[in-house]
This record gives C-alpha cells, sequence and structure tokens, in this order.
C-alpha cells in the first residue's frame, strides 16, 4: 500500500493528516454517542473506567476535573485499539492507513501520536492511557492487547522529574489525586511498572574507562577494545524493572524529537546556529528512536503513544520541516486551546507608528536586527550598550508593560511575580541581553572594577550601591545542557559563577541538600520559577541560551521577546508555549468560566493572532439535539439505499456505443486549468502577454487519439487489468462524436489542447464513461459496486448528536427521523413543500445518512452526499434523489452528470432496491414547479 493512497503523499508535497485526524474525530463522536454501554464494543474494565471518566468530567465537586481534549485523546487510543478491529473493513482501513504512515518513517515500531496543546494536560492523558492498559492487562493477562509494562522517555530530566505522579505509589499520584482510577481498582493499578527515563540514558556508556595511551597499548596491532556497553546491558540498566515482562507500551513526551531520519530525504540548506540545531535534533532523534527499537528487540514493544503539542518533523529529518507526524490520530491544536480558554491568550504587534512598513516592525524583530547585533571579536566580548536600537526599543516597550503588570500583581496580592522570558539564538547574544538588561561588571582603564547599571530596574542583579544581590533576579539558562543531565560548560559555569553561588549559599539557607552540583542549582533555579519556597520563586526575567525546555511548567510567565529566527510554526508554537500556562483554574462565580489571562508576545511570528478588539460576553452553550429514527413507531417510513463504492462497465467485446443526448456541455475555465492569459512586465520596457494560442494548432483528431488511448488504458481494462487496445479506434470515434456535437466549451482563453493534462482527461473520460450504453437506443452497461461488508444503508442507522441550530421538525407521519438537518432556509421551505406533496411517503435529509456517490475530479476520487432521498407512493419501491443548488460551483457539473449518468443507472440495473432517479432544483425562489415536475417524471417514467 503506497503512502499515497493512504492519505499520505511523497517528499515533494505536504503530508495530507488533517483528512485523517478528522475522520477518525468523526468515528469517535458517533461512537461517543451511543447511548447504551453494551453497544461500545470494549471490555469490562474500559466500560468502567469510560463511566468513571465521563463522571467525574460532568461532577462539578470535582476540584479539578478532565478536559474534553484529554478524554478525546485517549477516548480515540481506545476506539482505535478495542472498537476499530470489530468494524470489518472499515476499522482495518484505520490500521492500515496507521501502518502505512509507520512503515516509511518507523518500519520496526507501531506509533500513534496524541497532538495536545501546551498547557492542555499531557500529564493527565498520560495517566489514563496507563490505567487502561495496566487494569486490562491485570484482568486479562493473557491479552495480547494490554500491558502493565510502561517505558515513558523524555527530553530532559524536569520532564523525567515531573512525571513521577504517573507511578501509581507516588504521594502525587494523579491517580487518586484526580481520581483517575476508582478506589476500588487501585490495587490492581499497584501492579504497573513504569520505568520514567530521559532518553539521554540510551546512551551506551564505557564499562571501563582507559586512557588514550592505555587503550593503544592494549590495541596492539589487533582489533579495537571495546569497552562500551552491549545493547542488552544499556537495557539492563535502564528499565530493570521491564525485563522479562513481556511486551511494554513506550510513552514519548515531546515525541517530536523522536524520529528516524529519512534515507535520501530532504536535505535542508542550512548555515550557521540554524544548521547546528538541526544537527543536535537529528543526533538527538537517532539516540531516542535507536533506545526504542533496542527495546523492541529485546523486550516487545505493542504500541508507541507519542504526545507532543507539535508533532512536526524537525529540521534535518529528511522530511518536509514543520509537517505532522502522518500516524497523528487526535488534535488539539494551539488554536482550540486558546478559543476554549484553558491557556492564555497571546497577544502580538498587530501595528505600530512606524511609516512605509508593511507590518509591524516588533512582528519579525531578528529580520530587522539580526545582522547588526554585535559580533563576538578575538579577545573582547562585545559592549551590551552596542545593541541595535530598535531592539532597545522593543525591549522598552515591552519591559514597560511588564512594570505595569507587576505593580498590578503586587497590588491584588499575588506573591510570586510575573516572569518575562527572552529568548536568544546563542550565547554571545543570550549574554548581551541578560547584561543590558539586569547590569554588569566591567574593568575600566585603570583596572577598577565597576557596575554597570541594567536598563530594566525590575530584573537587576545589583543594587543602586551597585553592590550584588543576594538573590539573582534575571538568570540565564542553556536548557539544552542542563537537561541532558551533563555538567555544566566551564565557560559558563565561569561566567555566571556569582549567580550560581548566590543559589547555592540559599538553598543551604533553606535546608537543602549541600551536594549539589552547579548544573543542579541551576536545574533547581529553572524548575522552580514561580513555586512558593523555592530557589526559583522570585526570579523575574529568564534569558534562555536557545529555548526553554519542552514540559518547563511555570505559570507566571507573561512576556516573551524572541531574539532569533522562527522559520516554522513548531518553533513559534514552541517558544510561545512557554507563557501560556495559567496563572490560575479557578472559574469566575459569575460567568462559570476561566478568568481571561494574557501573554505579549514580540518578535515571533509565525502564529497569527491578530484580530479587532471586541466585547465577548460569555455565550450560552448550544441546546444538543439527538437525531435518530424513531422506531418502531416509525419504521413504515424507513428508506433504505445502496452504498456504491464504484462502478464496472459489462461492455461488448467488439464495440462501444454511446448516448450523448442527456450530457451537459463539459466547460473548462481557468480555474480548473489556471491562468491562460499572463502579462509579463520588468521594472521599465515594453510588457508582454503570454497566451495559449499557440495549442490552438492541435489538430481535433490528435486530441481525441490521446484521450480515446487514456480512456482505454485507464478506464476500459478487462478482468485480468489489460487495456482492450482494440478499443482504441471506437474510443477515438466516440471522443470525435463528443467533440464535434459541442460538449466541450473553453473559456477564458482556455483551449481543446488542455483536454491532454492527465487531470482533465480524467474527468473528461469519466463523463464519457458514464455515457456508455450497450447498444444505440440501449440501456447502460454501468452497473454498481457495493461495498462488500456493509452494502446497504438506512434510516434506521441514524442516532447523531448535534448543536447545529438550522434544522426543521418533520411530520411524523413522513419522515423515519425526528429531525432533518438542514444548511440553509432553502432546505427548510424545501422540506416543506415535499412535506405537502401528496406523492410522498417518506423523506430524510442524507445528513449522517451515509449515502456516498464517489466521482472523480481533476483526477482525484471524491465523494458527493447529495440533500435529500423521498420515498414515492408507487407500486414498487421508489426513490427520488433531489440536489438543492442555490449556487453551481465548478464541480457541480460532475456530481450531477454522475448521479444521472452513472449512479442512478447503474444501481437501476441492480433491481434489487426499486427504482432510483435524480434532480437538481436550482431555483432558490420557487422549488414547487420543478419539484412537482421531478416527481412526475418519477413515477411516469423512470431514468434508465
Amino acid at each position: 500500500m503506497e503512502l499515497s493512497s493512504a492519505g499520505l503523499e511523497g517528499q515533494d508535497v505536504a503530508y495530507n493528516v488533517t483528512e485523517f485526524v478528522n475522520e477518525m474525530r468523526s468515528q469517535v463522536d458517533a461512537w461517543r454517542a451511543l447511548p447504551n454501554p453494551n453497544d461500545w464494543q470494549v471490555t469490562p474494565v474500559t466500560q468502567r473506567l469510560l463511566q468513571h471518566w465521563r463522571a467525574i468530567q460532568r461532577d462539578e465537586t470535582q476540584a479539578i476535573r478532565p478536559f474534553f481534549c484529554q478524554l478525546e485523546a485517549v477516548e480515540t487510543a481506545i476506539w482505535m485499539t478495542e472498537v476499530a478491529p470489530k468494524m470489518g473493513e472499515r476499522g482495518k482501513r484505520v490500521r492500515k492507513r496507521l501502518e502505512t504512515a509507520n512503515a516509511e518513517a518507523n518500519p520496526d515500531l507501531f506509533r500513534v501520536a496524541m497532538k495536545l496543546a501546551t498547557g492542555a494536560g499531557k500529564t493527565t492523558v498520560m495517566a489514563m492511557l496507563i490505567a487502561w492498559q495496566t487494569l486490562n492487562a491485570v484482568r486479562s493477562p493473557n491479552s495480547k492487547t494490554y500491558s502493565r509494562g510502561f517505558l515513558i522517555v523524555t527530553p530532559g530530566i524536569t520532564i523525567r522529574d515531573r512525571l513521577r505522579v504517573l507511578l501509581p505509589n507516588d504521594a502525587e499520584s494523579y491517580y487518586q489525586r484526580l481520581n483517575l482510577v476508582p478506589g476500588d481498582l487501585m490495587q490492581d493499578m499497584q501492579r504497573a511498572k513504569i520505568v520514567l527515563t530521559n532518553y539521554h540514558a540510551f546512551k551506551k556508556r564505557e564499562r571501563v574507562q582507559l586512557a588514550k595511551g592505555t587503550r593503544s597499548a592494549l590495541k596492539g596491532h589487533g582489533e579495537e577494545i571495546s569497552t562500551e556497553e552491549t545493547e542488552g546491558q544499556m537495557l539492563q540498566r535502564v528499565m530493570p524493572e521491564l525485563m522479562g515482562l513481556g511486551r511494554i507500551n513506550v510513552i514519548n513526551d515531546e515525541a517530536h524529537h523522536c524520529y528516524r531520519e529519512r534515507p535520501g530525504g530532504i536535505v535542508a540548506k542550512l548555515t550557521g546556529d540554524e544548521k547546528k540545531e538541526a544537527d543536535e535534533n537529528a543526533e538527538a532523534a537517532r539516540l531516542w528512536i535507536s533506545g526504542i527499537e533496542a527495546a523492541k528487540k529485546k523486550l516487545g514493544v505493542h504500541t508507541v503513544y507519542d504526545l507532543s503539542a507539535t508533532p512536526f518533523f524537525l529540521s534535518g529529518s529528511g522530511w518536509i520541516e514543520g509537517t505532522l507526524f502522518p500516524w497523528v490520530i487526535s488534535d488539539f491544536s494551539l488554536m482550540d486551546a486558546i478559543e476554549c480558554g484553558i491557556v492564555k491568550l497571546p497577544r502580538v504587534p498587530v501595528a505600530d507608528n512606524l511609516p512605509g512598513q508593511p507590518e509591524p516592525l516588533y512582528r519579525k524583530l531578528w529580520d530587522a536586527i539580526g545582522k547588526k547585533m554585535p559580533k563576538k571579536t578575538r579577545g573582547a566580548k562585545p559592549d551590551p550598550q552596542s545593541l541595535p536600537i530598535p531592539l532597545k526599543t522593543a525591549i522598552d516597550a515591552l519591559y514597560g508593560h511588564y512594570e505595569k503588570t507587576y505593580k498590578l500583581w503586587e497590588a491584588e496580592g499575588v506573591d510570586i511575580p510575573p516572569v518575562f522570558i527572552v529568548v536568544c539564538n546563542n550565547t554571545t547574544n543570550s549574554e548581551l541581553l541578560r547584561d543590558y538588561m539586569a547590569g554588569y561588571e566591567r574593568e575600566d582603564a585603570n583596572g577598577v572594577i565597576e557596575t554597570v547599571k541594567g536598563k530594566c530596574e525590575l530584573f537587576s542583579n545589583f543594587s543602586t550601591d551597585g553592590d550584588r544581590l543576594p538573590r539573582p533576579r534575571t538568570v540565564l539558562i542553556d536548557s539544552a545542557t542542563l537537561e541532558a543531565g551533563g555538567d555544566v560548560d566551564k565557560s559558563f559555569r565561569d561566567a555566571h559563577a556569582e549567580e550560581i553561588e548566590a543559589f547555592r549559599r540559599e538553598q543551604a539557607e533553606r535546608g537543602g541538600n549541600q551536594d549539589l552540583t552547579d548544573a543542579d542549582i541551576l536545574r533547581e533555579v529553572m524548575n522552580t520559577v514561580g513555586k512558593k519556597g523555592r530557589l526559583g520563586e522570585q526570579v523575574r526575567c529568564v534569558v534562555s541560551v536557545s529555548m526553554l525546555t519542552e514540559g518547563w511548567d511555570a505559570n507566571n510567565v507573561t512576556h516573551i521577546l524572541g531574539l532569533r529566527a522562527f522559520g516554522t510554526q513548531l518553533i513559534c508554537e514552541q517558544v510561545i508555549g512557554r507563557a501560556l500556562r495559567r496563572l490560575s483554574y479557578d472559574a469566575d462565580p459569575e460567568t462559570g468560566l476561566f478568568r481571561t489571562e494574557y501573554a505579549d508576545i514580540m518578535g515571533i511570528d509565525g502564529l497569527n493572532f491578530s484580530a479587532q478588539p471586541r466585547i465577548a460576553p460569555p455565550q450560552q452553550p448550544r441546546d444538543v439535539v439527538n437525531v435518530r429514527a424513531v422506531s418502531p413507531d416509525r419504521d413504515h417510513l424507513e428508506i433504505t439505499f445502496p452504498r456504491v463504492i464504484g462502478y464496472v462497465a459489462d461492455l461488448p467485446s467488439d464495440r462501444l456505443d454511446v448516448d450523448f443526448s442527456g450530457m451537459e456541455r463539459y466547460v473548462l475555465t481557468t480555474e480548473k486549468t489556471s491562468a491562460a492569459e499572463v502579462t509579463m512586465q520588468g521594472i521599465v520596457g515594453e510588457s508582454e502577454k503570454l497566451t495559449l494560442e499557440y495549442l490552438r494548432t492541435t489538430r481535433q483528431s490528435t486530441i481525441a487519439y490521446h484521450v480515446a488511448k487514456h480512456m482505454v488504458f485507464e478506464k476500459l481494462r478487462d478482468a485480468h487489468q489489460k487495456p482492450r487496445m482494440h478499443l482504441i479506434p471506437a474510443a477515438k470515434r466516440i471522443v470525435n462524436q463528443w467533440l464535434s456535437e459541442g460538449h466541450l466549451h473553453c473559456t477564458g482563453g482556455t483551449v481543446p489542447a488542455q483536454l491532454l493534462y492527465r487531470e482533465i482527461a480524467d474527468e473528461v473520460c469519466d463523463l464519457i464513461f458514464g455515457a456508455l450504453i450497450d447498444k444505440p437506443g440501449g440501456d447502460s452497461v454501468l452497473r454498481a459496486v457495493l461495498d462488500p461488508y456493509n452494502p446497504t444503508g438506512s434510516t434506521l442507522g441514524v442516532n447523531f448528536n448535534t448543536t447545529k441550530a438550522t434544522r426543521y421538525q418533520p411530520r411524523s407521519d413522513k419522515s423515519h427521523l425526528n429531525w432533518i438537518i438542514t444548511d440553509s432556509d432553502w432546505e427548510d421551505k424545501l422540506a416543506a413543500r415535499i412535506e405537502d406533496h401528496p406523492a410522498v411517503l417518506s423523506y430524510a435529509k442524507n445528513h449522517n445518512l451515509g449515502l456516498d456517490v464517489p466521482y472523480l475530479m481533476e483526477g482525484e476520487s471524491r465523494v458527493y452526499r447529495p440533500d435529500f432521498l423521498i420515498r414515492l407512493d408507487a407500486p414498487e419501491p421508489t426513490t427520488l434523489i433531489i440536489e438543492v443548488k442555490g449556487y453551481r460551483g465548478p464541480d457541480a457539473m460532475l456530481k450531477a452528470e454522475t448521479m444521472r449518468a452513472k449512479w442512478i443507472p447503474a444501481v437501476n440495473r441492480l433491481s434489487t432496491y426499486g427504482k432510483w432517479g435524480f434532480a437538481e432544483l436550482r431555483d432558490i425562489n420557487d422549488f414547487g414547479p420543478a419539484l412537482d415536475e421531478a416527481i412526475e417524471k418519477m413515477l411516469g417514467t423512470v431514468p434508465a
């Protein structure tokens, strides 16, 4: 199965994941709406957990309730694992799609990704996944679907330590603290085996430390001496608890760092800091995924669950940078989180008073000042005062607002300060910014140390007398180094010795561990920013060398200044996400909603949050309506229909005949072919107009031959999939007839020779294919191919919930359904008109009904869903399909022609579903005459 046929695309185009995620979401929505738990098709343990989670979600007395996005992510994983395999071919397609996506990127693993915005609570999702798998594995120990063993891999020590809440015996265990597991199941929950590690632990260590000379002497003239751990020894060190347990599950936190580089993939042309970052990403990704692959070989891995706010491919991966992992199954985006109010509301520059600029300067600050930044010279550090003027102005503007926020928090009695983050591209610039904003010491010409006051008073690390403060207000963090678990680089340590020593003294005064390394000290500061009683409690400004690590859960960040290139949505979301965790999740007692919190952001473009200010009073939620078949009371009004998935032609062996009498003209427009006239003009000189005039010399017979050849090769193959070459002359005659009779109309400078474009030829051949008949004046040769697993659809199967306000309540004697969901007031009027017609027995709207009509547009298979089904009063079952068209777009003709020339005759030829007809109503002001005519025609002569 090719990636393209699975909904993915190749190296040169973007991956199409959104359609698959939306399909999964609709499937899960329909499953979630099933009122009877016996219909859920899950294990008793899963049923119990789902009922419990949904109950606490509705329980307003519960202090912290699961967000909908958290439950949706877990439900999607459950549906995929337990429900989809029982759904026949439709369920198999889901698994096949994911297996195909993994086959190219992770050939030895089965990964599924859940996209959850920063602040949406990935840790809670992990806890729910672990509970679901563990409790099922304990109750069904022989099942191959579940496991009580979990390897949780994180990008750094910060997240690893914070995820201890996933251990059932931890004092802050989420299973009890958030009531995620019913009390009577907690004993079984204790049987979970969970290993928390950062991916750096997968690096094989030296078992014996040998000096370079000793190693060389021992080697002699023989082979290289191996003192490195084997794969098995590494696993024994990292995850001894999981050894011998059988297949395990893996949970990757911030999983965008874990991937296998694509062989022969896209090579990004990067230089400088961007290349260094890409190389570091690639090295980390190799180590991370290699560790999981080793676990798969030695222990067995059932499923890898990827959780990330940004599950995108990184630069240097060989994949298109910034595109979603194709194995994403659920998506709760940053915009979703902002709209739901579960994160802060980011504000970005939308205008300024700088004339002549197409957009605000501070939106893409780095573009304006990057090349103007002071450069490091041999033996001398750049002067912080030499920062570009636009950067200084930006700092003043953003800091001025921070100062107002600080005073507001102080007046409100908030006992921690707001935090200002600066995200830089390298160490040189981060030190410059730290010194400029917080002050620094320098030696004058006479060798005297003097203190230079920082530009931002609230961030200053020095008193007004020039003495260093005992507790730094501004810290510089190299998060990448600290998260690896190694020691701090010597140059970094020397440059920040005073701050490190100050925090060490404070740690001693608080009675903490005296033996902490410099890295431990800085890591503790970073991890405790904004946390009362901890080292980082009173930090006001954090300057990051690259960017603060994911999982950094400070919730008092209010301002961000970006000072680096933000080339992709991934980087933008990662950095902006550092500011979006809410300070408070207490609902406003008056509205019941979270109070609005803001994060002000400069220098980061890529996410457009600009909008006109508007008052947004709390809105009443829409009514939820259950649309269903009223059974058994109205079962006599049931409408059944065939589920057609394609068409085949029972062709005579020696001839082809067509009937074009009822076919619409095919209109070739620039919407299909793109611009046909282009004006070219330089700065000076004469302009030139480019047209397709030279294609007009192409002979009609040449066009007909090539279109006919395409038809034979693509549409008219025999049962052994061989093209029927002997039909080319007949096919050419038919195409010539189609052209000569005026069924092609070219507009906007388009020309007939453009029929040779493959996508256009596909459409034309499909139309002609529908016009094939068995003999002059005879019947269509098309036969419908039905879904082998679910050939018949029915109104009896309709059952879904909707908040859509446009709906019509049908008469109880005219519709099997309790509601007709409409898209416009036209359809409301049409529904009323249908009910009043004496020949109508029953009708239904094709909304979640499942009547899909396959058709071809621009070479791609698509699905058309006509509007209404009307069962008419006739001796045999007779159904009329109605389409309402206020505006007829470029694909409307293809849809209508597919219905008339293919679907209707192919279904009628089956003869097992009665007689069918189709009508398109275009006069939205008065449907009556056209509806009456269609019904009369249907009851008189049914189209063949």
